[in-house]
């Protein structure tokens, strides 16, 4: 077999480093080349493909040399597994379940004992190792070589689902790589692999139909090196055979300007969302990358969309097949793209139902959701949906894989996608069925995107962190900019990207963003709103935190224009955002809420802020009357602190020494200003029933409550968080 030296290398990266590998220990070797491997999307898709080391080991109960064999677990990813998330099994007990297997009276792809022998592989765990096996474990331990790689390369599945797939295997590689026709992993497959070894001896790989690659060596840098090799010798013939021009058919259609595609975005995304969110809400990622535009603008893209995917990992997330919606973007505007969008949904649920009710078992698992998780638009691209970001990011990420496949295997032959049964199959597995069971219950915000306005500070900042425990995707806005990126870093630190990889511009994003907004300036606040679209495909809930206090001067007063900027601020500025967010939420059908932050003031007639509690006092009413406006969809509610003085860019420190004079507390200039602030909200503590410092997290946990199905059924009421002022009782 032609090898090829580090630089060579034209279509994967070589990552290999000696002086790493050389001081990881043999489990950490194979995390290492699980990595390097995982890193390159042209070698694996996130979460798919599998890895395996057997290592002699210490058995820890007779302190034998045993042999050990570490695989990827169940669930894992191989760009961001550690330790943890490899299996490890005793290699003596896993090939003794091949007497198992053969004792059954029925035994084959499919059939009970096949899917029973998961349940077994516990019994053959090393050193009490928590994590789960996957279904792939026997594809490693019956394959006679100490390192195994398990890939799905988009070069190789083009080959792997050509209608020559065969004769191309063998012009690529020769004998060194055999075919196996499509099988579903599992324990028959493992058999499968040790037959075409033992009948074949030599050979470096096997090319899965339909599925992808498996290759193996007695050392691991050979075995990553192999698996590099084969997957370059693919993606060079596909590369002499490319169509260019001619590719999918050619262009049927071309892309909208960057303005155009984004003013269409704009009108479709909501309605889009509310469509396909008829049963579960989804949370959207748009991709639209030449590779995507390519495919969806092409003459062919119809017909190869309706095929549907054919690697098993692909369809478990793009469902059997995508909408394809064929719209004109030359000649069509936006209202009609959204009339085909509608009917294409119709047919798509039924074309669904009836897939179901063809291949059901007696056993199957209900349906599930029959709404499209890939739409294909040409002009525009793809837009993905899925339970959360992550999962729109892999949604998006796999058919990107999807489309670079059927580009490979129609410019060396035809495309073909799996059967419908053996699809179903997967879809609908049991063992699929029983790992979805074992999810925890998804939490209080999950699928939901929450807009906090003001989280670069104080009372947004603890709304925003506490919204994202309870599973939400944040928008962390702010006049600051660099404050809002700082919350929604600090969110993405806590929660991490997520995985996929996918998305265009700003859809790329993970379970938080930061953006910029002026809630006083209209397109300012639409500006917002649109980038929250692209993001995520939709918006559920907005808390409002931002406001301002203008300190009076000595004689107690502020300027005219300082009057007029605190009513900006505090009512007009919530008013645009329910005003302009109404638009987004009546087009999506989706029920959301709204939570305006007032203040206990407004209920409190006192010298020195009567710009502030006015303009509070309107702010209760606002949002009495959004309440009114937005009903039955949105809930609006008033969350109405006191004196919170921590973080508060309400309190800077000349407000609070200026307070801490008026009152005549005790203190030194010198004082830190979280010191003085602690003085001073001390001093707020015992003018109240409660005798308890107000902070931002008591606020935070009112303000995310009122967002939850908690409070479905309250609207138009003012929640006052403020440890008992008698003063502030509402009347």
């Amino acid at each position: 077999m032609i090898t090829f030296r580090p630089e060579e290398y034209r279509h994967v990266t070589y990552a290999w480093d000696d002086a790493y590998a050389a001081a990881l220990d043999p489990v950490e070797r194979l995390v290492y080349r699980s990595n390097i491997l995982g890193d390159d999307q042209r070698i694996t898709n996130t979460g798919g493909g599998n890895t395996s080391a057997k290592v002699m080991m210490t058995d820890p109960l007779t302190g034998d040399r045993v042999d050990v064999m570490w695989v990827k677990g169940s669930g894992g990813d191989l760009r961001t597994s550690k330790r943890g998330n490899f299996a490890s099994l005793y290699m003596d007990k896993l090939m003794a379940l091949q007497a198992v297997y053969d004792a059954a009276d029925e035994k084959g792809v499919k059939t009970p004992i096949e899917d029973d022998m998961v349940g077994m592989y516990p019994h053959c765990v090393y050193n009490l190792n928590p994590r789960a096996s996957s279904i792939d474990t026997p594809l490693h331990a019956f394959v006679p070589y100490r390192h195994v790689d398990h890939t799905h390369p988009n070069a190789v599945i083009a080959i792997a689902a050509c209608s020559n797939g065969p004769a191309l295997t063998q012009e690529i590689y020769g004998d060194e790589v055999v075919w196996t026709d499509w099988q579903r992993p599992g324990f028959d497959l493992g058999l499968v692999l040790q037959a075409a070894i033992a009948e074949n001896p030599g050979i470096k790989g096997v090319m899965l139909g339909g599925h992808g690659l498996i290759n193996w060596a007695d050392d691991d840098k050979a075995c990553y090196e192999l698996s590099l090799t084969l997957i370059e010798k693919a993606a060079r013939y596909l590369e002499e055979h490319d169509l260019g021009t001619q590719t999918f058919g050619g262009a049927k259609y071309a892309s909208l300007t960057d303005a155009e595609r984004d003013a269409v975005l704009f009108e479709i995304l909501p309605l889009l969302r509310g469509m396909v969110s008829q049963q579960n809400r989804f949370i959207g990622t748009v991709q639209y990358n030449d590779a995507i535009l390519e495919f969806v603008n092409s003459h062919d893209a119809a017909r190869l969309a309706e095929l549907g995917t054919s690697c098993p990992d692909h369809f478990l997330r793009t469902k059997i097949k995508p909408l394809y919606v064929d719209w004109n973007p030359g000649a069509e505007d936006a209202a009609a793209l959204l009339a085909k969008l509608e009917s294409g949904l119709v047919r798509y649920r039924q074309d669904y139902a009836a897939y179901y009710e063809a291949c059901k078992h007696a056993n199957s698992p209900a349906m599930r959701d029959p709404n499209p998780t890939v739409i294909l638009i040409p002009g525009l691209g793809m837009i993905a949906w899925g339970k959360n970001k992550s999962e729109s990011r892999v949604t998006a990420e796999f058919y990107n894989n999807a489309v670079a496949v059927m580009k490979g295997a129609e410019a060396v032959g035809e495309y073909v996608a799996l059967p419908r049964q053996e699809a179903f199959d997967i879809e609908y597995w049991l063992l699929e069925e029983a790992k979805l069971k074992r999810m925890p219950p998804e939490q209080s915000l999950a699928r939901n995107v929450v807009v906090v306005i003001g989280a670069g500070s104080g009372i947004g900042i603890a709304t925003a962190l506490r919204a994202a425990k309870e599973g939400a995707h944040i928008v962390c806005a702010d006049v600051q900019a660099a404050a809002a990126q700082a919350t929604a870093d600090q969110l993405t630190k806590i929660y991490g990207m997520g995985i996929g990889v996918a998305g265009t511009g700003i859809s790329g994003c993970g379970p938080a963003i930061g953006l910029s907004v002026d809630i006083t300036n209209r397109e300012s606040v639409r500006a917002m709103l649109q980038q929250v679209l692209l993001a995520y495909g939709g918006l559920d809930n907005i808390i409002v935190t931002a406001g301002v206090f203008v300190p009076p001067d000595k004689s107690g007063h502020i300027s005219d224009d300082k009057w007029r900027f605190t009513f900006d601020v505090n009512v007009l500025g919530g008013y645009i955002v329910g005003d302009e967010a109404r638009h987004v939420w009546e087009a999506q059908g989706l029920r959301g809420s709204l939570v305006l932050t007032t203040s206990v003031n407004a209920a409190v007639s006192k010298k020195g802020s009567v710009a502030y509690d006015t303009s509070k006092a309107a702010a209760n009413h606002l949002v009495r009357e959004l309440a009114v406006e937005l009903a039955p969809l949105v809930r609006v509610n008033g969350l109405a602190p006191a004196t919170v003085v921590e973080g508060s860019s309400m309190f800077p420190r000349d407000r609070v020494i200026s307070s801490l004079v008026k009152y005549g507390i005790a203190h030194s200039e010198a004082d830190d200003t979280e010191t003085l602030r602690s003085k001073l909200a001390d001093f707020y503590a015992q003018r109240t029933l409660t005798k308890l410092p107000i902070t931002p997290e008591d606020q935070a946990e009112v303000a995310y409550l009122l967002c939850t199905d908690a409070f479905s059924k309250t609207t138009g009421q003012i929640f006052s968080v403020d440890g008992g002022l008698n003063e502030a009782f509402l009347r």
